[in-house]
This record gives structure tokens, sequence and C-alpha cells, in this order.
């Protein structure tokens, strides 16, 4: 079983059906992107790379990138995508961890990605520029535009996604073949995605939101895609008319409202629009119904498990909750010590079904601390769950900010500012934004070494971190505050973002 093989069999009839095009007017067909995926494997066999090594890929978002994707689960490689905000010493990390045979990066930042020290005699890296050009795709031309599918097992790997966890140090997800099919399936039927509709995609594809959760669905039912390299607001709204379906995080929706060239007339071909990756606040749900008539539908997934509930295509999309269950899937929720709790009572969010991962890359007592005796994974959000079974998400146990869809583990960023010159300790927290949903704070205790401004801590982060991690706001205070066991209140600290907080 090899997930590109579901893919094949469905649009293998489909021929010279469109499968997506790009504001410029390229266009690519289901055999396009057949041929070139072809060519692209059999390259990638022809470097020596076996079944199972990993492509470490950070690059812009292109046809050609889908095509490198596509390739890699044909070939039974294991693919790698990174955000193109990480910095020299993310990519240090990733790689080192990773281990790749192969790492595929912009031309323009070949020269960083091949003096890391991560980057060891064996790893060849090859370019896949922004225009689709590199030598990526001048080694794959003239290749033979066939190729025999690997056989795989439902459980071998097909991705290697990054997470970093409260420790700091990013754990790397374990996704199958027959994880990815199965979710995939799933979101086909309960979204009623088929081959009339086009999806609006301006989604990155180095996350499960853009690659996994968009990308298969418009595979799985044949239908095109209008691909937008990013999300651009009025290149959005111009797209609208052309499509039926769109996916984004709550930051789009906001900045569509911002716009009074977003009316009801944009959106009268649209069938569904749907929101993750961050809470969608219920002011923003009822503020686009009554601008488009369109009730967004909101759903709940995460790296580890893609898709876990949803509102319904047909009947209640219920504001301020996730939707019940997916079909095949099984959430629950518990007390600290495993006992299940009744009715719209808050705890530990747990869930099984075969969307959820295999487990941690190399890491195997993180994944065991992680599941349950009896196969449930703690997510390490807290929700609750209605008679009816909607699910509402009250919090994230892990202290998780999602910014702009993105997610930042205060773990990892409280860690690096705690080496800083005239840093004694840090804490990181989510306040609320307008655009972004959250941004980050940082909050500084000196050890008196030095004065201490924003810039003391900013400037380094940008250097070292992507930028979505870098703090928006820094504060200096004299001491933390801390419960009897002596561990940092963050829930009293985001209470005091709202008022004057004691400074240094």
């Amino acid at each position: 079983m090899n997930l590109y093989q579901a893919f094949d069999a469905l649009n293998s009839g489909t021929g010279h059906k469109e499968l997506l095009t790009t504001p410029s007017a390229e266009r690519w067909s289901y055999a396009d992107m057949n041929r070139q995926s072809a060519r692209l494997a059999n390259s990638l066999q022809a470097l020596g790379l076996q079944p199972g090594d990993r492509v470490t890929v950070q690059v812009h978002k292109t046809p050609q990138g889908l095509a490198l994707y596509l390739a890699c689960l044909r070939a039974g490689l294991v693919y790698h995508p990174l955000n193109t905000a990480y910095t020299a010493s993310e990519l240090d990390y990733f790689i080192g961890n990773a281990q790749p045979g192969l790492i595929v990066c912009d031309g323009a930042s070949i020269s960083t990605i091949a003096e890391l020290p991560a980057v060891t005699e064996g790893i060849t890296v090859m370019t896949l520029n922004a225009d689709g050009s590199g030598d990526l795709t001048d080694g794959a031309a003239g290749r033979d535009e066939t190729f025999t599918n690997l056989e795989r097992s439902p459980d071998d790997m097909a991705a290697l996604l990054y997470s970093s966890g409260t420790t700091g140090r990013p754990k790397g997800i374990m996704l199958s073949h027959g994880n990815l099919l199965s979710n995939a399936q799933t979101l086909v039927r309960a979204w009623g995605f088929n081959e009339r509709d086009r999806l609006l995609h301006a989604l990155p594809i180095f996350h499960v939101h853009g690659l996994f959760v968009a990308i298969h669905c418009a595979l799985l039912s044949g239908c095109s895609m209008r691909w937008l390299s990013h999300f651009d607001t009025p290149e959005v709204i111009s797209a609208l008319p052309d499509c039926t379906v769109m996916m984004g995080v709550p930051t789009y929706y906001t900045r569509l409202l911002a716009e009074d060239t977003f009316t009801r007339d944009r959106c009268a071909d649209m069938r569904l629009f749907v929101s993750g990756s961050a809470p969608l606040l219920p002011e923003t749900f009822h503020a686009f119904e009554q601008r488009t008539g369109h009730r967004i539908l909101e759903r709940y997934g995460m790296s580890e498990t893609g898709m876990n509930s949803s509102n319904p295509l047909q009947g209640e999309r219920r504001p301020g909750t996730v939707g019940p269950a997916l079909p095949g899937v099984e959430l629950r929720v518990v007390d600290d010590a495993g006992t299940s709790l009744p009715t719209d009572t808050p705890g530990n969010l747990q869930v099984r079904g075969p969307n959820v991962f295999k487990g941690y890359w190399r890491m195997p007592e993180k994944t065991r601390e992680d599941y349950t005796d009896d196969g449930f994974f703690d997510t390490g959000d807290q929700a609750s769950i209605s008679a009816d079974g909607f699910i509402t998400i009250v919090g994230r146990a892990k202290d998780m900010i999602i910014c702009g869809g993105l997610n930042v583990y205060p773990k990892e960023l409280e860690l690096f500012l705690n080496d800083l010159e005239g840093v004694r300790e840090s804490a990181v927290v989510g306040a609320p934004d307008a655009d972004f949903g959250e941004v980050v704070v940082a909050i500084i205790v000196g050890d008196g070494s030095r004065p201490l401004a924003d810039d003391d801590i900013i400037t380094p982060c940008r250097g070292h971190l992507a930028n979505f991690k870098v703090p928006k706001r820094v504060l200096f205070v004299k001491e933390l505050p801390r419960n009897s066991m002596g561990k940092v209140q963050k829930n009293v600290l985001r209470e005091q973002l709202h008022s004057p907080i004691d400074s240094a």
C-alpha cells in the first residue's frame, strides 16, 4: 500500500484534467503532475536514496515542490518539510536529528545549509527555487516519465514532521502511509469533496494543514486547485469567484473581513470555508456569516493525528466548538488519573484511531509517555464534550502559543532566552492579537549584571529563531509569580498582561 497509489487509482483516467493553476496562468494537469513526479522519483533513486531515507525540504511553495512530495511517496522515501522561516541554528538541529540522505533548498540558502555542522559527508544538497528552477528539476529533466511505485505497508513512514514540546527539544512525528490515507478519505467524505470542486489553496505546504489536509482532499476527490504561493488578501478576494472551497487559518478570515471589497457577491459560488490550526473566535464566525452568508466550518487536529473532529457539513456548525469526532476517530476527556469525566466537564483530551501517528522519531520513552495503556494518545489539550458530542477546546495544557496558525512552544524559546547575557530567567506567554490570534510576549528577570532593553532580547532572537517565534513584546520584571511548589504561574502572567505588571 502506497499513499500515492490511492491518488493515482482515482485520477488515472483524468488525463489532462486540471490539477492546479497559478496566478501567472501556469497550468498543471493531473497527467503533468504524474509525469513530473515520476521523473523526480527516478532521479531520487539514481542518487542512491533507499526506501525509508529522509528527504529534508525547505523551499518556497511551487508546483514542482508538490511534485517532489509525491515523488518521495512513490519512491518510498520519507518527506521531511521545514518552515522556510527557520534559521541556520534551527535547521542544524532538524537536519542533525533527521539525518536525511538529501536536502532540497532554495538556491539562496544553499551556502548557509551546506556549511551547517549537521550537513555531514554523504548528505547531498540540491536546489529548488521559487520559479521552479534548480539542479533538482534539471537533474530530473529527461528522466523516464513512468515509475513503478514502491509497495509500502500502512505502517511505513511517509512523512516526518517536527513539533517542539514542553522540554524544548523538537520531536519528530512519524506519520505513516496508513495514517495519511485514512484521514484524507474521512475528510473527503465528511466535507463533500468531489471532482467539480475548485480549492483555493493559499496555505503553506510545510505544514499539516496545507500539505496533508488541503492537498490530499484535492487528490482523493479529483478536484482542481487555485494555487497561490502565499496568502495575499487582494489576490484571494480576486480568486474567490472561480473557487468552491477555501481552507485557512483564522488570521486569513479576519484579514478578509477587514477589506470592503470582500463581499457576499465574491463568495456566491463558494460552498465551503474551513478554518483550523488555531481557535476561531465566535465574533469572527458571526461577522463572517453576516458579511457573506457562510458559516465557517471549524475543525480540530494536530501534527500527531491529522484531523480529529469537525463541525458538520450538513447540520449545525456551533461557534466556539470544533464539532464531534470524525468517523473512525475516538475522543474522550479524562482527569489526571485517567478516569473518564462526565459530559461538559473539562479535562485532558485523548484520541485513538487510524489517523494517530506511530510515535516520535528516535524517542521511544516520549512515545510511551504520551500513550495510555489502552492506546489513546494524550493530546495535551484541555477540552469538554457536550451531551451531543460537540467538543470545546478550553485550554492547552502544554502552554503552546498559536501565532497565525503556527505553533510556538514557550519552553524552546525560554531555553534560548535564559542563555542570553544579563538574563536570570524568563517566561514566555501568548497575548491576544486581532490579526494573528496570539503573539509572543517574553517576560524577563535580569541578573543585575547589566541594564537590559527590548533590543537586547529581540535582536538575538531574530538572529537565531524563525520570525513567528520572535517576541513582539518584552516585559522586564523583578520576579516571576510562582505557586507553592515553585512553578511559574503562567496563568497569572497572562492575566497581568491586561493590567500593570510589577516591573523591574
